[in-house]
């Protein structure tokens, strides 16, 4: 790293690009190489993984942050998929009618793969019954039982009128059933007399006749009475009789089932409650099935059994089967919907109406990984109205209680169903970027205790000897996972290097996977296009260099335009007052640097440093920020005893754009201090770098873009030999430039220098010593230093004259 004895040298090559040395690396091409089988440097995630994963307390869910680019998300899910295959697959879930309350249905836990074949055994029960109740119906038993009921009320009947037609002969009078009616009629020697002959008689015969007549009616009447209480018991009894004969069919069939679920409880209870109500409901399987609905509302079993729609209420609703499931559930919800997430009640469209019933209340992938692991990406989960506060309530509560978002915002009053909840029991896993965990952590007060472990990937990973070897290990596992060409040790040495520019970090590799996969796609294409059976390091070129030129449209307009003088950037001379500073622009995946004129003004003034970008609203805090520091560093160096008395203006030439950062605070004092000493600022030389009120030049971002971006632009205008940029000495471990950039430093016409203060920039770009305080506290006369001391004297001696001739004049 440069010093403040050698800062005036240009940097060597050795430190412009730390290159990776491919015999250091042991393996001539991933061929030979084992691949990687987990993660390089993530020590500190795949830790808080695998504690979160573990501890099955209430609320340590995992919230798993990084750059999307990291490829968090496959880690994630790789590691707890080897996780989840050695632990116990959790159970099958079925929805039951409940015969008691049909709009709560009941949910029962079943062994995995146990509640398809309850499924199954139910569906083969409902067809049996169908089968057997009708035969039993239909069998000699009831047949004779209902029979001798029938004989014996005719008989009772029978009996009771004959004994009525009995008691009204023995009064004289005929029993007779006519279309109204029983009736009544007097009788002489077995005939009825006519009207005419009644009245022949004496009148004590007609009144005898007549009170015969009542009291028969009033027997008759009370025989009508009863006859109905005789079939009600007749019906009864015969209704006992097809309860018995229904029990018997059905307790035969279904005590087998209870048997083969004697270890599970709630089936035997559901059982019971079937058996009791198909014996209370035994005429519903003696009506003819109305195939259209049950072609609408059927459902089908995995017997290839089909249950009529009015013996739907029997079935079993398979809602969780974990037939073929080895270990846990891992579930990726890629679209978390408050539906997709909690589950819902479906409906179906009868004859103009919705209807529903248990059968149609389907699993959420909260369900469907009960027992393991739920990873959802957390900024898709806030995009859905009401699923992140949905999914905190089951957390919560600890439950899953599926119901439409009506029902839940209390919407409509209508009845629905309310499927009993299910318990949760699993590890919820979100993913998302640093920025939302710490907001959701700011505002929301529950996160904190529902997520309580943060799992943090790194951008980067440290790089020696060892790490590139496991790097290379990293890339054969790609390489692997792709099905591309391997790669030869040239090849992966420049993989490596181009990682650490990613990284923006010499002693660091790019913890950026899905970039490097990218760069290996590409790689081997351009191999397949040249016809190379291996990948080698010109390949990895050429794939750079692609994707520089398809991205590179607006940087190469941006560079014709300053090689035309549209864009005024002088390479060569000097200048006072004006001075270029460097800039990067970033658009969606493309990043590159390019050099800004920046110039300043002085003249009498109360101490003001004016932005002229702040001024019209084209400059972001932290640029405003940089600026408003060299207001302190000119007072704290060169007035500590004095007003400083001078009006300054800063400003980006030709930048309509808006500007942030503080990277080009250095440039701009230096400029600065180049209108208050007078002296000529090198305009081959290109500065960037941060500075603060003690004059110390600080590290800046982006320092590779910004060297090419200048070499660039001189290249294009013509390379004198002299030109290069000037860049802090805290940035020189960050530097990785491109071979291009290195070939020009080699051969003399390049350069890159780095400074530490102000003073040594100073010197670089005006070729006289910055001075530094004697004895007396007096800076050299004609350093730079000096020269703007007297002139902020001088301002300021000016500034006391002007106020005095006014107070004399005011006089």
């Amino acid at each position: 790293m440069a010093d403040a004895r050698d800062f005036r040298r240009p940097l060597p090559v050795a430190q412009l690009r730390r290159r990776c040395v491919p015999h250091c690396l042991t393996f001539t091409s991933t061929a030979e190489l084992e691949p990687l089988p987990g993660t390089l440097g993530q020590e500190r995630a795949v830790e808080a993984l695998q504690f979160g994963a573990s501890v099955r307390h209430h609320g340590y869910n995992l919230f798993v942050m990084g750059s999307l680019e990291t490829g968090k998300q496959t880690v994630v899910r790789n590691f707890l998929q080897d996780r989840a295959a050695g632990e116990s697959t959790p159970s099958d879930i079925v929805y039951v009618n409940n015969f008691q309350e049909a709009h709560r249905p009941r949910a029962i836990e079943l062994p995995a793969g146990r509640g398809a074949r309850l499924r199954r055994d139910v569906g083969e029960l409902v067809q049996d019954l169908s089968t057997a109740i009708p035969a039993a119906f239909e069998g000699e038993g009831y047949r004779v039982r209902k029979q001798a009921i029938e004989r014996e009320l005719k008989s009772k009947e029978e009996q009771a009128f004959d004994e009525l037609r009995r008691d009204a002969e023995s009064r004289g009078l005929a029993f007779l059933r006519t279309p109204m009616g029983f009736s009544f009629a007097p009788m002489r020697d077995g005939e009825v007399l006519a009207s005419e002959a009644v009245e022949k008689l004496p009148p004590e015969r007609q009144d005898q006749l007549r009170e015969d007549v009542r009291r028969m009616h009033d027997r008759l009447r009370s025989l009508m009475e009863q006859i109905p209480l005789w079939e009600k018991d007749a019906r009864e009894r015969v209704r006992q009789v097809a309860r018995d004969v229904t029990t018997a069919t059905v307790v035969g069939l279904v005590k087998p089932l209870r048997e083969a679920y004697a270890d599970a409880p709630s089936v035997v209870e559901y059982l019971t409650q079937l058996q009791e109500d198909v014996i209370d409901n035994a005429e519903d399987f003696l009506k003819p099935p109305d195939q259209r609905q049950a072609a609408v509302l059927g459902s089908m079993d995995d017997g290839g059994l089909t249950i009529p729609a009015g013996l739907r209420r029997y079935e079993v609703n398979l809602f969780l089967d974990r037939t073929g499931l080895e270990g846990a559930p891992v579930v990726h919800e890629d679209h978390p919907t408050y539906q997709n997430l909690l589950g819902r009640i479906e409906h179906l469209s009868v004859m103009g109406t919705l209807v529903t019933d248990f059968g149609l209340v389907k699993s959420g992938s909260l369900h469907r990984a009960l027992g393991g692991y739920l990873i959802v990406d957390v900024h898709k989960l806030l995009m859905q109205p009401y699923a992140w506060e949905g999914l905190k309530r089951a957390l919560t509560s600890r439950e899953i209680r599926i119901e439409s978002l009506a029902q839940s915002l209390s919407l409509v009053s209508t009845v629905s169903l309310e499927p009993e909840p299910v318990p949760m029991d699993l590890k919820v896993v979100l993913i998302g970027d640093r920025q939302l965990y710490y907001l959701l952590d700011a505002y929301d007060p529950e996160f904190r205790n529902l997520f309580k472990v943060a799992v943090d990937f790194e951008e980067d990973l440290d790089r020696d000897t060892v790490s590139d070897m496991e790097y290379a290990r990293l890339v054969a596992a790609i390489v692997k996972r792709e099905g591309i060409r391997h790669f030869d040790r040239d090849a992966v040495a420049a993989v490596i290097e181009h990682s650490g520019r990613l990284a923006e970090h010499a002693g660091k590799m790019s913890a950026h996977m899905d970039t490097v996969a990218d760069l290996l796609r590409e790689a081997d294409h351009w191999a397949c296009e040249a016809g190379h059976e291996m990948v080698g390091a010109d390949d990895v070129r050429r794939a750079l260099r692609a994707q520089d030129v398809r991205t590179g449209r607006i940087r190469e307009r941006l560079v014709e335009q300053i090689t035309e003088d549209v864009i005024h950037i002088a390479v060569e001379g000097s200048a006072v007052a004006q001075i270029n500073g460097l800039s990067v622009v970033e658009l969606g995946n493309t990043r590159f640097g390019h050099p800004t004129r920046i110039s300043a003004t002085v003249r009498l003034g109360r101490g003001e440093v004016v932005n002229i970008e702040r001024e019209v609203k084209l400059s972001g805090p932290f640029h405003s920020k940089g600026v408003l520091i060299l207001s302190g560093f000119l007072g704290e160096r060169y007035a500590p005893g004095h007003p400083l008395s001078l009006a300054a203006n800063l400003v980006f030439e030709q930048s309509y754009a808006y500007v942030d950062g503080d990277s080009a605070s250095a440039a701009e004092l230096f400029s600065l201090l180049s209108a208050l000493s007078e002296l000529p600022l090198r305009q081959d030389l290109a500065v960037t770098g941060a500075i603060d009120q003690r004059g110390r030049v600080q590290a800046i971002g982006g320092v590779n873009e910004k060297i090419e971006g200048f070499f660039a632009v001189c290249r294009r205008k013509g390379l004198t030999g002299k030109q290069g940029v000037v860049i802090p000495a805290s940035n020189v471990r960050h530097l990785m430039l491109r071979d291009e950039v290195l070939e020009a430093v080699e051969q003399g016409q390049f350069a890159v220098y780095a400074i530490g203060t102000v003073d040594e920039g100073l010197e670089l770009l005006t070729g006289v010593a910055a001075g530094e305080r004697d004895h007396d506290g007096a800076y050299p006369a004609e350093s730079v230093n000096g020269r703007v001391e007297a002139r902020l004297l001088a301002l300021a001696r000016r500034r006391e004259e002007l106020a005095a001739a006014q107070v004399a004049r005011a006089d």
